[in-house]
């Protein structure tokens, strides 16, 4: 049976985020999907969420049950940073 890559709504690749910045309504949850060939995080910078390690092709999903702007990045390689705006 095939294995299908989660849907992402936010892969890092190329060392960075893409997109860095985006606005979801309250309850949604967000995927992120390593496509680097190195081994990334998805860190709240408030400590709220913290996916550990991912290697390539692995992903992290979360859930938002709060309004608000929600800072996170990338503890491997603190120049990866983006922005979830909960409204």
């Amino acid at each position: 049976m095939e294995q299908r890559a989660p849907e992402a709504d936010i892969v890092m690749q190329d060392y960075a985020f893409q997109p860095d910045e985006i606005y979801i309504s309250l309850g949604s949850e967000l995927t992120w999907v390593n496509n680097d060939s190195v081994t990334h995080t998805v860190t709240a910078d408030d400590g709220s969420f913290d996916s550990g390690s991912l290697r390539q092709g692995d992903s992290f999903s979360f859930t938002f049950k709060e309004k608000g702007t929600f800072k996170y990045h990338c503890r491997l390689h603190p120049r990866m940073h983006g922005t979830v705006v909960v409204e």
